[in-house]
């Protein structure tokens, strides 16, 4: 799951970004008000935890852009103003939660997941595909009553194939979803060949079906 951090106070980004990527969520930040929009624009996140008091502009009007553009990313905002006016109208435009500061990052993380769920898997704390069970709040799999030891990549990579199950997803799309600012640094996609081989295998292993189809000169499907 990827997360935006919008927020100009480094040091509780910094913060933020570093407890939510000790539970699994590949972090990306922005400082201010044209990063953040350039970033939000670009490419699409799970969520994105969004400061309404930001260098170059407000965040309110961020939050509006994204929801004429028919943006999907779920939004929490993340403000010092204990506003009923801006949290009304944060709520008005789109977003999906309001958190106060200061607050304990435990807390924002459980808004985080809540807003994953709801946006993403209609509230459910189970995701199914035939035999594959995750368990999306303790972040295990079980193949017929089975754990299955995933790397964090590897749960990363089965949770967007099955959120995204019988669609064609490119290799590049795979690697900007998992990997975000890191996936400049790669010239080629071996990581990501070895990352779903790794999967594959252990998914038949356990006694899974081969549901990661390749489509030849476009990507990936997962399906029966």
């Amino acid at each position: 799951m990827k997360v935006l951090i919008i927020e100009d106070e480094k040091s509780l980004s910094n913060s933020i970004a570093g407890y939510l990527s000790d539970s699994q969520y590949s972090c990306e930040v922005a400082y201010d008000y044209n990063k953040a929009l350039e970033k939000a624009l670009d490419y699409d996140y799970d969520c994105i935890l969004l400061d309404i008091s930001l260098p170059g502009g407000n965040g309110l009007n961020l939050l509006r852009i994204l929801k004429d553009s028919e943006k999907m990313d779920g939004v929490i905002i993340v403000s010092a103003k204990n506003s009923i006016e801006d949290k009304i109208k944060g709520l008005e435009i789109g977003a999906d939660d309001y958190l106060t500061k200061p607050f304990h990052l435990a807390e924002l993380k459980a808004r985080v997941d809540a807003v994953v769920r709801r946006k993403f898997f209609d509230g459910k704390n189970i995701l199914q595909f035939e035999e594959i069970v995750l368990d999306l709040p303790s972040r295990t799999t079980r193949i017929n009553e089975k754990v299955l030891d995933l790397t964090p990549k590897e749960y990363e990579l089965l949770i967007y194939f099955i959120s995204n199950k019988n669609k064609v997803i490119s290799k590049s799309g795979l690697v900007e979803h998992l990997w975000g600012d890191d996936m400049d640094m790669a010239d080629n996609y071996d990581f990501l060949y070895t990352h779903i081989k790794n999967l594959r295998k252990k998914l038949t292993a356990a006694g899974a079906g081969d549901y990661i189809k390749s489509i030849y000169g476009m990507g990936y499907k997962f399906c029966l």
